[in-house]
C-alpha cells in the first residue's frame, strides 16, 4: 500500500483494500478518501453552532451566578474557558484532516493498537453520560410539547414513578429512539441536520430574547445584580474551578474532533470554521440565557433558568409547540454530533469485527439510560463542580499525551496503513505503548488526588490543566530517547 501525499498536505492510501482483512479495520473506521472529504468552513461552523445551541449552554451561567458571580463575570469565564479549550481542539483536529482518520484510530499512534481502547473508552463513557443528559432534556421538551397539544397528557398515564410522571418517561424514551434512528442513517444525514439546525435555533432564540426584553422594557434585575465577592481572592477561589469546568464542557470534543475533521476539505477550512464559531456562539448563547432569565424574574416573579419551564408558562398552545420544537431540534443536533459519533466509533474500535458505527451508537444509548441522567442534571452546582470538573482531569490527561505524541514526538508524521495493522509500527509491546498508559494514569491520579488528599485539594480545581500538563510532560520525557518510539514516529 502506497501513501499518496497531496499538495495541500492531506494523505490517503492508493489502495486500502489489503487492509480489509485486518482485525483492526472496518468500514466505519477506515480512512476517508480525499475525494470524499467534503466538509467546508460552513459545515464546521454549523456543527459548532448547533452543538453550542443547547440547554446546558443556555443554563451554563446559572451555576456561576448561583456561586456568586455577576452576569458579566460569568460570561467572561465562559468565553475564556472556550477560548482555551479551542487550542487542544485545533491541535487534535489536524490529524483528522491530514489522514482522514477518526479519533480512536488516531489514538493508536500514541497508545498502541490495543492501548488506544483506554482513551477511547474513557471518552466513550463520558459521552454516554452526556447522551443521557441531552435525551432527558429533549424528553422534557417533548413532554411540554405534548401537554400543549393535549392538556390531559400530564395525568393520562397515572401518578409519578420514581419522582417523574409516566408521560415524562415516555417522552424521554421517544426522544431517545429518535436519536438512535438518526444514528442508524449515518454521518451524511447528520451533516444536513447540523446545516439547517444551526441558523434555525439561533433565530428562534433571538426572537425569544426580543420578546423577553419587550415584556420588561429593559434588561431585568439579574443584569443589575453585582457579584457577591468582596475581594479578588474570594473571586479567584470560585473562578478557577469554574474556568476548569468550562474547559471540561468541551473537553470531550477536544479529543474526538478527528471524527469530524476527517471529512474536512482543507486544514484552513476546518480551523477557520471552528475558531469563528465555538467561543463566540457559546458566549452569545449563554448571554441569551442570562437576558431571558433576567426578564422571567420580572414577568413571572422568579428567575427561570430552564427554558422548558419558562415556555411552559405560555398560554398559547401554538407558541409552546413552536418553542418546544426548537428545543427538540437544538437538543437533537447537539446530542448526535457531540455524544454519539465519538462513542460509536470508540466502541467499534474495541471490537472492529463485531461492532459497527450503528451498533456502537445503540450501545451508547443503552449505557446513557443506565447512567440515570435525571440525577446528573438535577443540581446545577453539582453538574458544574462535580460532573464537568471531575471528568475534565481524565480527558485533559489524554489530550496531553495525544498532543505531545503527535506534535512533539512525531512532528505530525504518521504511517497511515500501520494504524490498521496489528503487527505494524504501532504495535509497541503487545499492542500497548507503556509510556502513554503510564503518563495518562499519572495525569489522572494527580488531577483527582485532591478529592481524597486534603493538602492537595486545590489540584482538583485545576483538574484539566493538571492532567494535561502532567500527562503530556511525563509522556514526552519518557519517550524522547527510546529508539522504538522514535522509529514508530517516522513513516
Amino acid at each position: 500500500m502506497k501513501e499518496v501525499r497531496h499538495s495541500d498536505g492531506r494523505v490517503e492510501l492508493d489502495d486500502p483494500k489489503p487492509l480489509e482483512a485486518s482485525p483492526l479495520y472496518n468500514e466505519d473506521l477506515a480512512p476517508v478518501r480525499v475525494a470524499d472529504r467534503r466538509w467546508t468552513t460552513y459545515n464546521f461552523a454549523a456543527l459548532w453552532i448547533s452543538m453550542a445551541h443547547c440547554i446546558p449552554t443556555y443554563m451554563l451561567a446559572s451555576g456561576l451566578i448561583g456561586a456568586g458571580m455577576s452576569w458579566g463575570q460569568a460570561l467572561f469565564t465562559i468565553l475564556l474557558g472556550n477560548t482555551i479549550v479551542l487550542l487542544p481542539i485545533l491541535a487534535n483536529s489536524h490529524p483528522g484532516t491530514k489522514y482522514g482518520i477518526p479519533f480512536p484510530v488516531f489514538a493508536r499512534a500514541a497508545y498502541g493498537t490495543v492501548g488506544s481502547n483506554l482513551p477511547a473508552l474513557m471518552r466513550a463513557i463520558v459521552a454516554c453520560g452526556w447522551f443521557g443528559i441531552q435525551c432527558w432534556i429533549g424528553g422534557e421538551a417533548l413532554h411540554t410539547f405534548f401537554r400543549a397539544l393535549w392538556p390531559g397528557w400530564a395525568t393520562a398515564f397515572g401518578g409519578p414513578i420514581g419522582g417523574h410522571l409516566p408521560g415524562e418517561w415516555i417522552s424521554f424514551l421517544l426522544f431517545w429512539a429518535l436519536n438512535i434512528l438518526i444514528v442508524f442513517r449515518g454521518m451524511e444525514l447528520l451533516r444536513h441536520v447540523e446545516n439547517w439546525a444551526a441558523p434555525y435555533v439561533l433565530i428562534m432564540t433571538a426572537l425569544l430574547v426580543v420578546w423577553a426584553l419587550k415584556q420588561v422594557h429593559g434588561l431585568g434585575p439579574l443584569l443589575h445584580q453585582p457579584g457577591k465577592f468582596a475581594t479578588t481572592a474570594e473571586f479567584i477561589k470560585v473562578f478557577i474551578p469554574s474556568l476548569t469546568a468550562m474547559i471540561g464542557f468541551w473537553a470531550t470534543l477536544s479529543l474526538n474532533m478527528p471524527d469530524f475533521t476527517r471529512f474536512g476539505r482543507s486544514q484552513r477550512e476546518q480551523m477557520f470554521g471552528q475558531v469563528v464559531a465555538l467561543p463566540t456562539t457559546m458566549t452569545v448563547f449563554a448571554a441569551m440565557g442570562v437576558f431571558i432569565t433576567s426578564a422571567s424574574a420580572v414577568i413571572y416573579g422568579k428567575a427561570m433558568w430552564d427554558p422548558v419551564e419558562l415556555v411552559g408558562q405560555f398560554k398559547e398552545p401554538w407558541v409552546v409547540a413552536i418553542a418546544m420544537f426548537t428545543v427538540v431540534v437544538a437538543t437533537l443536533s447537539v446530542n448526535i454530533a457531540a455524544n454519539v459519533v465519538s462513542p460509536a466509533n470508540d466502541f467499534a474500535n474495541a471490537f472492529p469485527r463485531h461492532i459497527s458505527f450503528r451498533t456502537g451508537g445503540l450501545i451508547t444509548g443503552l449505557i446513557g439510560i443506565l447512567m440515570q441522567p435525571w440525577r446528573l442534571i438535577a443540581d446545577p452546582s453539582g453538574y458544574i463542580f462535580k460532573w464537568l470538573l471531575g471528568y475534565s482531569g481524565g480527558l485533559g490527561s489524554i489530550a496531553g499525551v495525544l498532543i505531545a505524541d503527535y506534535w512533539l514526538v512525531r512532528r505530525t508524521r504518521l504511517h497511515l496503513a500501520d494504524l490498521y495493522l496489528p503487527d505494524g509500527a504501532y504495535r509497541f509491546s503487545r499492542g500497548w505503548n507503556v509510556p502513554a498508559t503510564v503518563a495518562t494514569l499519572a495525569g489522572c491520579a494527580l488531577a483527582w488526588a485532591g478529592v481524597v488528599i486534603p493538602p492537595i485539594a486545590p489540584l482538583f480545581d485545576y483538574a484539566w490543566f493538571v492532567g494535561f500538563f502532567a500527562a503530556g510532560g511525563i509522556y514526552f520525557l519518557m519517550v524522547r530517547n527510546p529508539p522504538t518510539v522514535v522509529k514508530a514516529a517516522a513513516p
